[in-house]
């Protein structure tokens, strides 16, 4: 802006000391004058340093010599005439002031909307516009929807189912699985080991050992675990499609309102929570240790069952174990090591002062 006015006032001064000149003598003396100025840039070392205030000098002095006289500039016509526009643009620039518009959503208020919207996937935009005026806040539901689509969030209808994960974390509270795995001794003996885990806790519960299963003895393992309460809560079971587990089995478990869903054929994937299970007890344990026979492979299971659901922290449940335990209220004492299985696991407490 300044610049502009110094133009224009140069321009001005230019024709004040031109007025009532012959036009060719003032082309003459301005031509001149900007030779001289072209020589004073070249002297400065440099090849056309043109600054601002040479521009608008050049600029100014375009305005009073005739176009065929333009040679004389060290530039071509078409930027002695940029710079004019230019500068006339300057001219007309002013310092913009406030943004007008709402203004924007505080900080704060962002995150608590966003927290609204995270713990509430089915609130739309007007509910969480009614829910915040309930706590005293007031903010437009326009606002509201640039705040989450801000940062990603979509609208209700399509936020409003939960993902694979948290839809199965729901409902794995009324789940369970079993499944069976086997073991060979020493002497190359096939046993077999039915086992049942619950999905939400992952505790598991070792139904029993035989080196012979057929669909009465399994049946027998179900009706075990309903007299011993172990189906408590439980709505669902998941297991595969082998013949042991037979018509009587599911028969059972429907007595106690429990609902069996078959695997998919040749889909161990589909009874992933047992599969992995299966996978812990052979690297921690079965791995390690002979068989001899069906009690010793028993004893060694039900000890190592009882580390898994009591000391065995699960990644899962966020390094908990599947039986929680009490919360230590002393971080002190000396911490003592108990050997499980001859020492092939070790667990860790503190004694007791």
């Amino acid at each position: 802006m300044l610049l502009s006015l110094v133009y224009f006032a140069v321009r001005r001064l230019l024709r004040l000391l031109t007025a009532g000149r012959d036009c060719d003598e003032v082309a003459r003396e301005v031509e001149i004058l900007v030779l001289r100025h072209q020589l004073q840039v070249l002297s400065r070392g440099r090849r056309l340093p043109l600054g601002r205030w040479d521009r608008m000098l050049l600029a100014a002095a375009s305005r009073l010599l005739p176009r065929e006289r333009w040679r004389s500039f060290p530039v071509s016509p078409h930027t002695v005439l940029r710079w004019h526009r230019e500068l006339v643009k300057r001219k007309w620039t002013y310092r913009r002031k406030r943004r007008l518009g709402r203004p924007r959503v505080a900080k704060e208020l962002a995150t608590l909307i966003l927290r609204l919207a995270r713990e509430n996937p089915r609130w739309g935009y007007l509910r969480i516009q009614g829910e915040l005026k309930k706590l005293g806040i007031s903010v437009s539901a326009t606002g509201i929807c640039s705040v989450l689509r801000r940062h990603g969030f979509q609208p209700a209808p399509r936020r409003d189912g939960p993902s694979w994960k948290e839809f199965l974390t729901q409902q794995a509270a009324g789940i369970m699985a079993c499944d069976f795995f086997c073991v060979e001794t020493v002497w190359l003996k096939t046993l077999y080991v039915l086992f049942f885990i619950e999905l939400s806790t992952r505790r598991v519960h070792l139904a029993g050992v035989t080196a012979h299963p057929n669909s009465a003895w399994v049946t027998q393992q179900a009706r075990n675990l309903v007299i011993e309460d172990r189906l408590a809560g439980t709505r669902f079971l998941i297991r595969d499609r082998d013949a042991k587990y037979s018509g009587a089995f599911d028969e059972v478990l429907r007595s106690e309102s429990v609902r069996v869903i078959r695997t998919p054929i040749r889909s161990p994937k589909a009874n992933a929570f047992s599969e992995r299970f299966v996978r812990t007890a052979r690297r921690e344990c079965l791995d390690h240790i002979l068989i001899f026979d069906e009690r010793h492979l028993e004893r060694s299971l039900t000890e190592y069952i009882s580390h898994y659901n009591k000391e065995r922290p699960h990644r899962g449940l966020s390094l908990a174990t599947p039986e929680p335990k009490p919360a230590l209220t002393r971080v002190n004492g000396e911490i003592v090591r108990v050997a499980r299985l001859g020492g092939l696991i070790n667990e860790y407490r503190r004694k007791a002062a």
